[in-house]
């Protein structure tokens, strides 16, 4: 019984070595691959518009195509497998520069990684062109460095050396600066551009771009939170040919919390290029020097009055501000212990500088105390524009003092104290 089953075990394990046997007689060994030739070819293209104007930033995407075949395979079983294709560039980083162009490019070479033969990826650069780029057509050098197997050696069955190479490829793109209409400001006046008023700035601008502008219109903008505020911002100018000057008139406002001195506004022009489409020039800044505010001050010393009557006082006003005004009128408020039934008085035009004397006619309470008031007085006038203002409130002074000829009220009380006390004297004597 045991020795027929050691004789079933024996024959079990033939079978079992005489399958395995037959097995690596008839499955053939994993075949490995090479290519003989092959070898990179890079190619690249602007993806999108070429097309661009002067002064934009644009981002360019730039193609990399790998046209690279690989024209020889050979497979066999003794060969190994190679890790990376010939045509393969690897580690390819793309570089731009601006050659002749009147351009800057703010982005750093990119890596774009490995390309395979047939296959191709995209690098993104941001470019700024000149503002005074000239319109035509330009030349951007690129160049790509990558590295790719130039050779593998292969020893034995089980090893093998690779030979990478580094390459550089030199390649061209053009970029095209469209023309259009440029704004050069060439001379600035300005007209009662005071704090708090409106006032004119004429502008002389020039045409330096390369496109004769059709149907154009100038127009002047708020530069930020500039306090020049154009109320009237718009002029027609019709044809503007390149190289062409124009002057043109706006209205502009000043905000009252503003400084004398130079603020910004923007210019730019809207017209019709060569194609009939509407276009708009790249806005440009300029400064206007603003002058100070239209200011007055009563100059005159205290006006003497007395209790009890009417009198004329004389008041003194100075333009003390950076403007000349028009038909002003000066105005006083009465308050107790004043009346008036003539409050106003015309001062006609000041200049900077230039004083006027207005009059006006206070009532006086007869229970005024004597000392200084202070009464409200504000001055109405036309601006430059004759736009009516009206300026801050100033103190006039007025003293009350007591009426000539009369007797003081401290010397009427110290006579009542010395008659009274003479005629207690004399009553005390008598008893």
């Amino acid at each position: 019984m045991n020795q027929n089953h050691h004789i079933h075990r024996n024959c079990l394990r033939g079978i079992l070595i005489l399958s395995l046997i037959l097995a690596a007689i008839i499955t053939p060994a994993i075949a490995g691959e090479k290519y003989l030739y092959g070898s990179p070819d890079l190619r690249v293209a602007i993806t999108g518009t070429n097309e661009f104007y002067p002064g934009e930033e644009a981002t360019a995407t730039i193609r990399v195509e790998n046209t690279g075949l690989t024209i020889i395979k050979i497979v066999r079983s003794e060969i190994i497998s190679r890790d990376d294709r010939p045509d393969t560039a690897k580690m390819a980083v793309v570089s731009l520069a601006p050659g002749d162009a009147p351009l800057t490019i703010k982005t750093d070479p990119q890596m774009i990684g490995d390309i395979t033969g047939g296959e191709s990826t995209t690098a993104s650069f941001t470019i700024q062109f000149d503002e005074d780029a000239r319109a035509g057509t330009y030349t951007i050098p690129v160049s790509i460095e990558y590295t790719y197997l130039s050779s593998a050696e292969q020893h034995g069955d089980d090893f093998i050396r690779y030979y990478y190479n580094k390459k550089v490829v030199h390649a061209e793109l053009q970029v095209v600066v469209k023309p259009d209409v440029r704004i050069l400001v060439t001379d600035i006046q300005t007209d009662s551009i005071n704090v708090g008023t409106e006032g004119y700035i004429t502008l002389t601008v020039r045409n330096t771009g390369s496109e004769d502008a059709r149907s154009a219109t100038l127009k002047i903008d708020r530069s930020g939170t500039s306090p020049l505020i154009p109320t009237d911002g718009s002029a027609f100018i019709g044809d503007f040919p390149a190289g062409s000057t124009v002057t043109r008139t706006f209205k502009v406002a000043v905000s009252t919390n503003a400084e004398p001195r130079d603020y910004p506004l923007s210019v730019y022009a809207e017209y019709k290029d060569r194609n009939g489409q509407m276009q708009t020039s790249e806005p440009r800044t300029f400064g206007v020097n603003t002058g100070g505010k239209i200011e007055f001050t009563a100059i005159s010393p205290p006006a003497v009055v007395s209790p009890g009557q009417k009198t004329v006082i004389d008041v003194e006003y100075k333009n003390i501000g950076d403007a000349q005004v028009y038909r002003a009128t000066a105005r006083i408020s009465a308050v107790d212990p004043f009346t008036s039934n003539d409050d106003t008085a015309y001062l006609g035009d000041l200049a900077p500088g230039e004083t006027k004397i207005a009059r006006f006619i206070l009532n006086v309470d007869s229970g005024a105390t004597e000392k200084i008031y202070g009464l409200d007085s504000e001055i109405r006038y036309r601006d430059a524009l004759d736009n009516t203002q009206i300026s801050k409130t100033m103190k006039v002074e007025v003293e009350v003092v007591p009426r000539e000829g009369s007797i003081p009220p401290v010397l009427i009380g110290a006579i009542l104290i010395v008659v009274i006390g003479a005629g207690y004297w004399y009553y005390r004597k008598r008893q």
